[in-house]
């Protein structure tokens, strides 16, 4: 890609360890709270798992896209481990509590969703006008260059096209766990106004986002927004603000849409899906360099079939 990007661009990661004690406590009484049955999505212990991704997606971080200005790193009263995270990273990193971010809104938390969480992204203090959103199991596994997710300061969005239509027309779908990001993809399109017989599903990688976009929206969705923090828990009538954004921003002509994939995604359940050998030679690309992300979903259920994983995903990150 030959434009030049935006400078400067920040990181921001979200993370919680859900075994901690303290926050498997306050999570266990909230839903108590909220009594009733909860979407399948929503409960999953998985969700909130931790073991050890931070430490590879940090790692990733600053061994492939050094020239990232600042890490923030979006947390719920916790303190990670960062001993093992390489010196000059741990310089141009910052915890954010979700305090901040939900300021003027903290009566919704504690929150336990993701989808909540990232609607507030935008107003940490001090994020740069264009940033790269990362969950804690999405790592980098080649060399990231600014123009690789940002020309000028268009997103270079990575996704296709789809026709969801028939999601829609089939409620006894919306029950099934496997499809919830589907569904909430679906919610976003319609906010952006795109049919969801042709709208734009997002990728599971990085997220090239821009704050004033996203400010801009809360502006004019505001009780969309408002509405979607008040779930402490995954709820099928919110929407995904990442979909939300990267709509937006198409709809206003100002993206670019990559052309090859440059992105692997290790969903939960692969090794029962697929064939051990063929789930082995899909992680070996990460080491190669023919992409530049990789999502593992449940980093514990791959290494209990594969247990060479971790080598892979070292070898990768450059830990």
């Amino acid at each position: 890609m030959s434009h030049a990007a935006l400078q400067p661009i920040d990181a921001v990661i979200t993370w919680v360890n859900g075994t901690d004690p303290a926050h498997l406590a306050r999570r266990q009484q909230r839903q108590m709270q909220l009594g009733g049955a909860l979407h399948a999505n929503a409960i999953n212990p998985h969700r909130w798992g931790s073991s050890d991704e931070l430490t590879y997606c940090l790692t990733s971080i600053a061994h492939h896209a050094p020239w990232l200005r600042h890490v923030w790193l979006v947390t719920d009263a916790q303190t990670p481990d960062l001993s093992a995270v390489p010196a000059q990273l741990r310089e141009r990193l910052a915890i954010v509590d979700h305090r901040e971010i939900f300021a003027g809104y903290t009566h919704v938390l504690p929150t336990f969703n993701s989808l909540s969480i990232e609607a507030m992204l935008w107003r940490i203090p001090g994020l740069a006008e264009s940033f790269l959103y990362f969950n804690d199991d999405v790592f980098l596994t080649a060399p990231l260059h600014p123009q690789d997710v940002f020309s000028h300061d268009k997103p270079v969005l990575r996704g296709k096209w789809v026709d969801y239509s028939a999601l829609v027309n089939d409620p006894a779908r919306q029950s099934d766990p496997a499809l919830f990001n589907h569904f909430t993809q679906i919610n976003a399109a319609q906010l952006a106004e795109f049919d969801p017989a042709h709208m734009w599903a997002s990728a599971h990688v990085v997220h090239p986002l821009r704050r004033p976009l996203l400010e801009a929206l809360f502006a004019r969705h505001r009780a969309a927004f408002e509405a979607s923090i008040t779930h402490p828990f995954r709820d099928l009538r919110q929407f995904q603000p990442m979909a939300l954004h990267n709509m937006a921003a198409i709809r206003a002509g100002h993206s670019v849409h990559l052309q090859t994939k440059d992105y692997a995604h290790l969903r939960s359940g692969a090794v029962i899906d697929f064939p051990l050998d063929q789930v082995r030679a899909y992680l070996h690309q990460a080491t190669t360099g023919q992409n530049k992300f990789l999502c593992i979903n449940d980093l514990p259920q791959l290494e209990a079939s594969l247990p060479e994983s971790r080598a892979w995903l070292a070898r990768a990150t450059g830990r």
